[in-house]
């Protein structure tokens, strides 16, 4: 293929290591076959990360009148209040998500 490239995805050592200690050891591709693949998604952490997750995005849509994008687009270009709440709120939740909540349920 034209756009298909095949060289090998580039990880910083540093990185490996973390990941390494969450359970996720495949970093061969774009998307670790430990955290999605069919057998992962029967485990206690496949649940969490793709059912429980795709509920909350779906509420957090929701409850917020709107997507990430259209907020953070259309209602900031339109200098909307509820929007700049919104964008924010997402921005938050994504920082804590990342770096608080995400490495807890990688250890389960």
């Amino acid at each position: 293929m034209f756009f298909k490239n095949e060289a090998a995805i580039l990880l910083n050592a540093d990185l490996v290591i973390e990941l390494s200690t969450y359970g996720v050891n495949d970093t061969s591709g774009l998307i670790p076959a430990d955290l999605f693949s069919w057998s992962s998604l029967g485990t206690l952490r496949g649940f969490v990360l793709m059912v429980l997750g795709g509920f909350l995005v779906g509420f957090g849509t929701r409850y917020a009148g709107g997507c990430t994008s259209g907020h953070a687009i259309m209602g900031l270009s339109n200098l909307q209040l509820p929007s700049l709440i919104a964008t924010i709120s997402f921005m938050a939740g994504g920082f804590i998500m990342a770096n608080l909540i995400l490495p807890y349920i990688l250890s389960l």
